[in-house]
């Protein structure tokens, strides 16, 4: 893992600032200059060669995602996102990432010195992540047209768990599925007000309904279940339908929800399920999925290659748990062979 070298763009000064003095306490982020406005950020590219860019959205005169769009399509190089958390902040975090930023990140605004800290020095982690991610060997998924393929179902439960890069890995991915696609869960580390946007969108662009994932909620075919709640666990209840469960409980490993337990929850009931590890930071979900393939569940994981981040792939792939290594253009195609008839 090389070190991160940071660019801090943003139009206020104080925010500069503090940004710069937290990421710079962070090992392996150093920061090399700040810019308050795109020219001046054009500029410290060329001269200082950061390799990953904090940006704010929200800038006086070409905006934040103007210039992001320049940068991708010039000299694509790891940028993060700093926007609100306002309805209108997260549509423009996912138009963020669709011209190819690695992650958007809520500006703590309006939090005591204490929360702040903690929420800069996650950003650090994330800094560290981006420099080191595959952000140019990504290929950028245009939208396109899936002509829809005769399923039938063969009545294995979708499981799938993402964190940075899910976004953009889960939106290539679903693109294709197919109305009755299988019932489908995702654990989806995300900032919850993100996550909601999100939701919204692919159960507007996609052929079956997406839902944030409830208490409660039966598993039945056309339907999938974005768990994004920060504050609790989701995990699977057998049953005539099977259906999902809310529960407080302590983070595992340090996440929350944790794909560790709703993968570990199918392994344990024998439920015929397809288990599949997407980008992402840490190691949440290579245990369980580990006890799924023992339990002889049908396990993937995003290609290494392929995956904005991928230590979560990795960590699963280096477990053991999984049968097949994919990029994300297969592995559709390989979770609705698992879960098919045919």
């Amino acid at each position: 893992m090389h070190e991160a070298r940071v660019l801090v763009v943003d139009d206020s000064a104080a925010m500069r600032a503090l940004f710069s003095d937290i990421l710079d306490q962070t090992k392996g982020v150093s920061v090399v200059g700040t810019a308050a406005n795109a020219a001046e950020a054009l500029q410290q590219v060329e001269q200082l060669r950061p390799n990953v860019l904090t940006l704010d959205v929200e800038m006086p005169g070409m905006s934040g995602i103007e210039l992001l769009e320049e940068i991708m399509s010039t000299r694509p190089m790891p940028v993060v996102m700093l926007s609100s958390l306002t309805q209108s902040g997260t549509e423009t975090s996912l138009k963020a990432y669709d011209l190819g930023a690695v992650e958007c990140f809520p500006k703590p605004l309006k939090v005591t010195p204490e929360q702040f800290g903690k929420s800069v020095a996650k950003l650090g982690k994330i800094v560290l992540a981006a420099a080191n991610c595959n952000v140019r060997e990504r290929r950028r998924h245009a939208a396109a047209s899936h002509a829809e393929v005769p399923f039938e179902w063969n009545g294995h439960i979708l499981a799938m768990s993402a964190s940075m890069g899910g976004i953009e890995a889960l939106s290539v991915l679903l693109a294709g599925f197919p109305a009755n696609c299988p019932p489908t869960v995702i654990v989806l580390q995300a900032e919850p007000e993100l996550a909601e946007t999100f939701v919204k969108r692919l159960d507007g662009e996609l052929r079956c309904a997406v839902r944030a994932a409830r208490d409660g909620a039966r598993l039945t075919q056309g339907t999938i279940h974005i768990a994004a709640d920060p504050t609790r666990h989701v995990v699977f209840e057998a049953g005539q339908p099977p259906c999902l469960r809310l529960v407080e409980r302590e983070p595992i490993d340090g996440a929350r929800p944790s794909a560790n337990l709703l993968y570990g929850t199918f392994a344990r009931t024998g439920t015929p399920a397809v288990g599949i590890v997407l980008s992402g930071l840490g190691e949440d979900g290579a245990k369980g999925l580990k006890l799924m393939r023992e339990a002889d569940c049908r396990t993937f994981a995003q290609a290494r290659n392929s995956a904005v981040v991928a230590e979560a792939p990795a960590a699963a792939i280096a477990a053991d748990a999984v049968e097949s290594e994919l990029p994300i253009e297969e592995l559709a195609a390989a979770a609705l062979a698992a879960c098919s008839r045919r």
